[in-house]
């Protein structure tokens, strides 16, 4: 039988790149919040020369419960003069919402994909810790897909420069590590793929989050920038 040879995990700037904001809001502003996101800030970022998709999702429950996912063609989008204009010049709704955010972590990372294609309804999300982790998480790839209502499984990989934190983070205690990201049709699935994995790497399953895809915007499926 064929040996199963593991994904590596990509710490490159040449790979495909993913925004990632995970993020809390104080109730009181969870409205304008959401608005915001909807009717500004994930068309603004998709429409980024070398974004490809932007996508939101939130959890049922616990802390931040608000993530943001964006694809980039490679990391280098990142260091662009497009993403630096929007980084630099941000609008006076998004610094609103920016200041209101609690506990956000803010990561540029380096996207490694495992197994398996396609997105799903729910996502399942668990901390690594290390890369050498997550090399292990990747040789475990195969056997989640097995898990029905799995679609696919992605590592993360914070770039430690171009990862700025946003106001709400220390940067004194922040942690940059891998995290595993888990497409699947329901959030049963997207528990049952990150628990396993947490049990296989002896990892603490309290750290494992689910959340469910809230909307996918395309960056293709945006009108020409006038």
């Amino acid at each position: 039988m064929e040996k199963h040879v593991a994904a590596p995990i990509r710490q490159d700037r040449d790979a495909m790149g993913e925004l990632f904001i995970w993020t809390d809001i104080d109730p009181a502003h969870e409205d304008d919040f959401n608005q915001w996101y909807d009717r500004e800030h994930m068309a603004e970022r998709a429409g980024i020369a070398g974004f490809r998709w932007a996508r939101r999702y939130r959890a049922p429950h616990g802390e931040r419960r608000y993530l943001a996912l964006y694809r980039t063609e490679s990391l280098h989008v990142f260091g662009s003069p497009a993403y630096r204009q929007a980084f630099e010049h941000q609008t006076p709704w998004s610094l609103t919402n920016f200041a209101r955010m609690r506990d956000t972590n803010r990561r540029v990372s380096v996207v490694s994909p495992l197994a398996g294609a396609g997105t799903g309804a729910a996502l399942g999300l668990l901390p690594l810790g290390s890369v050498e982790t997550a090399a292990r998480a990747a040789a475990l790839a195969e056997s989640v897909l097995n898990i029905d209502g799995v679609l696919a499984l992605r590592v993360l990989t914070p770039d430690p420069d171009l990862s700025t934190p946003l106001p709400s983070e220390d940067p004194a205690t922040r942690t940059l590590e891998p995290v595993l990201l888990v497409d699947a049709t329901t959030e049963p699935a997207a528990a049952a793929a990150v628990r396993l994995v947490a049990e296989q790497l002896e990892l603490s399953s309290e750290q494992a989050r689910t959340f469910h895809l809230l909307w996918d915007l395309r960056s293709d499926d945006l009108p020409p920038a006038r």
